[in-house]
C-alpha cells in the first residue's frame, strides 16, 4: 500500500507517526512544506522539515513538539549574553544539523539530497521530500505591515490578524526530484491535519504538484485540522475566520475546492458533514484527536478505508 502524505508542522507529523503505527514506513512518502524556511544567524532551518524528521525519526521532544529531545541551549545563552537576537531558539543538538544542512546547500547540493542525506544519518525508515528544492517562501500579510512567516508566528507570536497569505517564489519553483512520481505511485494521498494556509498551502502553490493532486482528486483525503472549530494549537482557527469567513468543516473543505474526495472531520463537528457533502466531498466522520491510541487507530482505519481493495 503506497501512500503520499503533504505534511507540515506538528499536526502532520504526529499523523504520519500514527499511519507507521499501522502502514510499513518504507511505503509512506511525505511530502514537507517549506514554505517556513529560514535563514537564523546565517543558517539555513527548515522548521517543518525539522518537525517530521525529528519526532519521526524518535529523536524529538514531546513536550515541547518541536526541536530535539534532551536539548542544552549553551549556544543560545551566549548569543543572548551578547546581544544577538534569539527570539527564534535554536537548541546546541538542533544547531548541528543546519551547520550541515547550510554547508551542503552553499557547496550547491540541493535541499532534497541534503535532506535524504540526514534522514540516512539518523536513521529515518520513510523518504522525507520536500515540496521543492527552490526558494518558496510564505509571507503574512496583516494591518501592521507584511512579514516573513516566522517573524509573524514567532516573534510577534501570530497576534497580528492576517489579511493574506502570499507564497512567494511559488510561480517559478519546481516540485523536488521525487514529488511527482510519489504523487504518481500513490494508491491514497492523504493531506495531514496541518494548517491549510501555511503549512498545505506553500506545497499546493507549486503549481506541478497542485495539478498532480487535482488529477488525482478521486484518490485523495484531507483530514480537518479543526475540532469543535477550534485548533488543537496554533493560530488556524484565527485564520479561518479572517480568510475563509468561518470555522466549519465546510470551509475547511473550500480550502481544498477541486482537489479532495472525502475530508476526515471529528466527531464534534458531525453537524458539518452536510456542508461538507453539499460541496461534493464526502464527509467521513471519527475522532481525529490523536492524544490517545485508540484514537489514532480510528483515525487510521478511517483514512485507509479508501484505499481500494486488491
Amino acid at each position: 500500500m503506497k501512500l503520499a502524505v503533504l505534511a507540515g508542522g506538528v499536526g502532520g507529523a504526529r499523523f504520519v507517526q500514527a499511519l507507521i503505527e499501522v502502514v510499513h514506513p518504507g511505503d509512506v512518502t511525505v511530502i514537507a512544506n517549506v514554505g517556513d524556511d529560514l535563514e537564523v544567524h546565517g543558517l539555513h532551518v527548515s522548521p517543518d522539515l525539522d518537525t517530521l524528521l525529528y519526532t519521526l525519526a524518535g529523536l524529538g521532544d514531546e513536550e515541547r513538539g518541536w526541536g530535539r529531545a534532551s536539548e542544552t541551549w549553551n549556544a543560545r545563552d551566549t548569543i543572548e549574553r551578547l546581544g544577538g537576537e534569539t527570539w527564534f531558539q535554536l537548541g546546541d543538538r538542533d544547531l548541528g544539523l543546519h551547520l550541515v544542512r547550510t554547508e551542503a546547500l552553499r557547496r550547491g547540493e540541493p535541499l532534497s539530497a541534503v535532506t535524504a542525506r540526514i534522514a540516512r544519518a539518523v536513521g529515518l525508515g520513510l523518504p522525507l521530500l520536500p515540496a521543492t528544492d527552490d526558494r518558496l517562501r510564505t509571507r503574512i500579510r496583516t494591518p501592521a505591515g507584511e512579514f516573513e512567516f516566522q517573524e509573524w508566528f514567532v516573534a510577534r507570536g501570530h497576534r497580528d490578524p492576517v489579511d493574506r497569505v502570499v507564497y512567494e517564489g511559488a510561480s517559478e519553483a519546481r516540485p523536488a526530484p521525487g514529488v511527482l512520481e510519489a504523487l504518481e505511485a500513490a494508491e491514497l494521498i492523504a493531506i495531514a491535519p496541518s494548517n491549510p494556509f501555511v503549512s498545505i498551502g506553500p506545497i499546493l502553490a507549486v503549481d506541478e504538484i497542485r495539478a498532480a493532486v487535482e488529477r488525482r482528486r478521486e484518490s485523495v483525503v484531507a483530514v480537518s485540522p479543526l475540532i469543535g472549530g477550534r485548533a488543537v494549537k496554533g493560530p488556524a482557527d484565527a485564520m479561518f475566520q479572517s480568510l475563509a469567513g468561518g470555522t466549519g468543516a465546510g470551509q475547511v473543505t473550500d480550502c481544498y475546492k477541486g482537489l479532495i474526495d472525502a475530508l476526515v472531520l471529528d466527531e464534534a463537528d458531525a453537524d458539518d458533514a452536510r456542508e461538507v457533502a453539499e460541496r461534493g466531498v464526502r464527509p467521513l466522520v471519527t475522532r481525529t484527536l490523536m492524544s490517545e491510541p485508540d484514537a489514532r487507530a480510528a483515525l487510521v482505519e478511517t483514512v485507509l478505508g479508501l484505499v481500494p481493495a486488491r
